[in-house]
């Protein structure tokens, strides 16, 4: 057992010891045939990936085809354990990696927090300027039920065993008894995850998705998050020996869980107030468990230290709204404030939790109950500052501060709740409820000009238009109902617990104003003695390419219009935009999508600065390159300078959130990196940021005509492309995947580009291999720009070697490029029922693949992919000797499935199995759409 040297070495070595455990487990649960039939595809495999042998090609088809339902089913599911065994050991050893680090005292890794303090401090930042940077910053991971994430939790909880116990081999004091008293209980682990069901018997509801969200919460983050901030605070000291640097609660979360209504017909009203309810109870359960353990550690004696007067007193007013408790804990703790004070926190905690989880209403009138996250919150500061008073700074600088940091990142609603929805259903609902009103009777008949008006004018008017709703279509009401339940929970739950209304394609600035005016309807907008304010923050939605060049003038529009920017002046003046990455890259390729993204985030920069504004940011990324995926520090150090100004939101999506959050040391990572990430992107709050190289954006700028072009002329201009997409991938079977509970087409039966989902459009291109939109067009941009002339080519390797944003591009191109399998793509080209236009579409496709590599590995000066990154290459070495026998049983029960000459209950025993390989793949690519 290797457990001194963290190399190479050492994890191959965790990864062939739990491969072994899992062979164990395999003979002995599923049989020595089934355990064969997996030794033999994975050993012939492993041959071909040495040395093609297409006599031994052929006999592993064959084998395959031979398996029966049963044996097939095990086969993949031991594949797809296996993967998630590698997972682990990977995720295991980098955080393994970090610690040796720590514990060696020398530089630590790039995107932990005293590697940023010292770069920080070698340009001259000072205490006071940095305290300054981390009172501006604001990280916000958005969570998403985008259906990508295959898990159950009940294998997530496996898992994360697996990886507790699979630590615990690091322990080099461990004796030979101990040692395999370990090694037996990571085997009876991994045999409870092989006996575990990861497939979904039935398709998740939004209810579902609230509690596999609330998982990664309980699981870790409420760990993870104070103990990221405790690493600020070291760091800093150590940085920063002589300063008094304070860390403030830099994190904030959202959600999308329960309140993204775009598309999805199950997110109603109803599910809303029920998801934020249930988000509420998660997080006051913690607090109350917290608030215990507090309650057991804080028996000070007023006998032998100075108590704070204030917090003395606050105990006075606590006895008035408690009298049958105040005389019980006086006789009880007499001499032991702390107690006292903590156990009326307690009693005040618990009865708005009560009432919470009885359905009452909370407001000012819930009694003694804690009205909000704030009053809770200053009574933690009283018992710290108590504490700091007589010198046990410690305990008041660590437990207690646990308890504020929490209280501060997560309020008295865990995460703030998005809403989101399609701007045509405003619009519609708009023309309904307002059908009898003068201006408003023809509303969609309208110019935008007219509309912007009528809107203006709705606005200014005081009190609501419509006096009684008139009858109104379903999608209407229930528009409405959702405007009323938001005014609702903000008053009985927490004016913190939604976060902004988000409108999905946003085409025009009336689209931001119908949303206001519905929000003044039911009296979340409207006059106040300040003027116009609103209650609810509305952000556009900016998706396609095409809306991406139009947002400079939808923005303007919007903002130069008086009734809105003074409702933006009662919001902070704080603009926040979202950027879609899947549809833009979906639309125009990733050339186009990335480079329209990082113009419109210079335009917006500039937008803020005439108007003097300040505007945030939300990414809209996914897991996968093609959904602007990739390393989230140098995704955030890849923006454009001077543009993200303190503040940045992120949509975490799918199966993200199990890499990222599943494991609390990951966790701690993952936001560690992030807010590393955010604070040096903000250095130009504090000094002047330097701009980027003038020609560098304008080879961008060629670069992206050229591939735009390549890829429109694929999925647009060439004859059947669309049916060798639904036919040469896995797609229409995704869709009876039990993973989310969105439709995967926004119109049914409908196979066209506007009606594919960017999510299954990314998910199909990577099961078959393709992994298409993450890297098509690049070959014939970098080719004909550079056109064989060497000092074209150097300046294509300048830009490599100095801008972030094209270094970032590049490396993430490249990582889905080592994930493409030309070879097995070629496979699922056979698939299609037009032969000839198949093998046409498919060569086109291999064509660009191989000028891709080509250009791409001139520009990095390799000789292969990732060449830069030896431990991700190896990674994807190690997975993609195993996908391929997962692919080719994929493709013969595609094959199966989709006989039209077998009677329909003969091809469905094999969608079963079929469903299963999507879920194993994706497991073996780390992400999926």
């Amino acid at each position: 057992m290797e457990k001194k040297a963290l190399n190479g070495k050492a994890l191959r070595n965790r990864v062939k010891l739990l491969g072994n455990l899992l062979g164990e487990v395999l003979r002995e649960q599923a049989g020595h045939r089934v355990f064969n039939a997996v030794e033999q595809l994975r050993q012939g495999y492993i041959r071909l990936h040495k040395r093609e042998d297409l006599r031994l090609r052929e006999r592993l088809a064959r084998f395959i085809d031979a398996l029966p339902q049963d044996d097939l089913v095990l086969v993949i599911r031991a594949f797809n354990t296996y993967f998630s065994l590698v997972n682990i050991a990977e995720e295991e050893f980098q955080h393994l990696h970090r610690r040796r680090l720590l514990q060696k005292g020398s530089m630590l890794w790039t995107g932990s927090f005293e590697e940023t303090f010292r770069e920080l401090q070698g340009q001259g930042i000072n205490p006071g300027q940095l305290q300054f940077l981390l009172d501006q910053i604001r990280y916000l991971p958005v969570f998403t039920a985008h259906p990508t994430e295959s898990k159950r939790r009940t294998v997530l909880h496996a898992l994360r065993r697996i990886f507790v116990t699979s630590k615990m081999l690091d322990d080099s004091a461990l004796n030979d008894e101990e040692e395999q008293e370990v090694m037996d209980n990571l085997r009876a682990q991994i045999q409870i995850l092989w006996e575990t069901e990861e497939v979904r018997t039935n398709k998740p509801q939004v209810q579902d998705e609230v509690e596999n969200g609330l998982f990664y919460f309980r699981d870790s983050l409420f760990e993870a998050v104070p103990l990221t901030y405790r690493a600020a605070r070291r760091a800093a000291r150590r940085v920063f020996a002589n300063a008094d640097i304070d860390i403030p609660a830099f994190i904030r979360f959202g959600s999308w869980i329960g309140g993204d209504r775009d598309g999805n017909p199950n997110v109603t009203a109803a599910i809303t107030g029920w998801a934020l309810r249930t988000q509420s109870i998660e997080v006051l359960k913690e607090y109350q468990q917290r608030l215990s353990d507090l309650y057991q550690l804080l028996g000070h004696s007023s006998r032998f230290c100075a108590i704070s007067p204030v917090l003395l007193a606050s105990l006075e007013r606590d006895a008035d709204d408690f009298p049958e408790l105040a005389e019980w804990v006086d006789q009880r703790f007499p001499s032991e404030p702390y107690r006292r004070k903590l156990r009326y926190m307690m009693t005040r905690l618990d009865l708005r939790l009560r009432q919470l989880e009885n359905g009452q209403v909370l407001n000012e009138s819930a009694g003694p109950a804690y009205a909000a996250a704030e009053d809770f919150l200053d009574d933690l500061l009283l018992v710290r500052d108590s504490l700091r008073g007589h010198n046990d700074g410690y305990i008041a600088d660590n437990e207690v501060q646990e308890i504020i940091w929490l209280v501060q990142t997560f309020g008295f609603h865990l995460a703030n709740l998005d809403i989101r929805q399609e701007s045509s259903v405003h619009s519609r609902t708009i023309a309904e409820l307002f059908a009898g009103i003068p201006g408003f009777a023809n509303y969609v008949e309208l110019s935008e000009e007219a509309r912007m008006l009528a809107l203006s004018d709705a606005l200014r008017r005081p009190g609501p238009l419509v006096e009684q709703a008139p009858d109104l279509s379903p999608m209407a009401a229930e528009t409405c109902a959702m405007f009323r339940c938001i005014a609702q929970l903000r008053r009985e739950v927490s004016t913190a617990g939604f976060g902004n209304y988000v409108i999905s394609m946003t085409h025009e600035a009336s689209h931001i104003m119908e949303v206001l005016v519905l929000a003044k309807e039911f009296g979340l907008a409207g006059w106040s003695r300040q003027g116009l304010y609103s209650e609810i923050a509305v952000t556009p939605l900016f998706e396609t390419i095409h809306d991406l060049e139009r947002m400079d003038t939808v923005m303007s529009t919007l903002l130069d219009n008086p009734v809105y920017a003074k409702i933006l002046g009662s919001q902070d003046d704080i603009q926040e935009v979202m950027l879609g990455y899947s549809d833009s890259c979906k639309d125009g390729g990733i050339l186009s999508s990335s480079w329209s993204l990082y113009q419109a985030q210079l335009r917006l920069a500039a937008l803020a600065d005439k108007r003097k504004i300040r505007i945030r940011v939300f990414h809209g990324r996914g897991g996968s390159v093609g959904r602007g995926g990739g390393p989230t520090y140098e995704a955030i150090l890849a923006q454009p300078p001077d543009t993200v100004r303190g503040q940045i939101k992120i949509t975490e999506q799918g199966e993200v959130l199990s890499f990222k959050y599943a494991n609390l040391e990951t966790a701690v990572y993952e936001l560690t990196v992030g807010t590393a990430g955010l604070i040096k992107a903000s250095i130009g709050l504090v000094r002047s940021a330097s701009g980027d190289n003038p020609d560098h954006l304008k080879i961008m700028a060629e670069l992206t005509r050229t591939g735009e072009a390549v890829y429109r002329d694929l999925t647009e201009g060439t004859p059947g492309f669309m049916d060798y997409f639904y036919e040469a991938t896995p797609l229409n079977e995704i869709a009876h995947m039990n993973i989310g509970s969105r439709p995967s087409h926004r119109q049914r039966g409908d196979r066209s580009m506007s009606s594919i989902r960017a999510i299954p459009w990314i998910f199909a291109w990577a099961q078959s291999r393709h992994v298409l939109p993450a890297w098509y067009g690049l070959g014939s941009a970098l080719a004909r720009w550079r056109e064989d002339k060497p000092e074209r080519l150097q300046a294509l390797q300048d830009m490599y070697r100095h801008w972030p944003f094209f270094r970032a591009l590049m490396g993430n191109i490249g990582m889905a490029m080592a994930k493409t399998d030309m070879a097995i793509a070629g496979e699922y080209a056979g698939l299609p029922n037009d032969r000839d236009a198949a093998i046409a579409i498919y060569r086109k496709i291999q064509a660009e693949f191989e000028s891709s590599q080509a250009e791409m590995l001139a520009i990095v000066g390799a000789d292969h992919l990732l060449a830069d990154n030896p431990t991700l290459a190896f990674s994807l070495q190690r997975r993609n000797v195993y996908m391929e026998p997962l692919n080719h049983i994929q493709l013969a029960l595609l094959r199966r499935y989709r006989n039209d000459e077998t009677p329909p209950e003969f091809r469905e025993i094999w969608l079963d199995p079929l469903l299963r390989t999507i879920n194993a793949i994706s497991a073996g690519q780390r992400n999926t759409g």
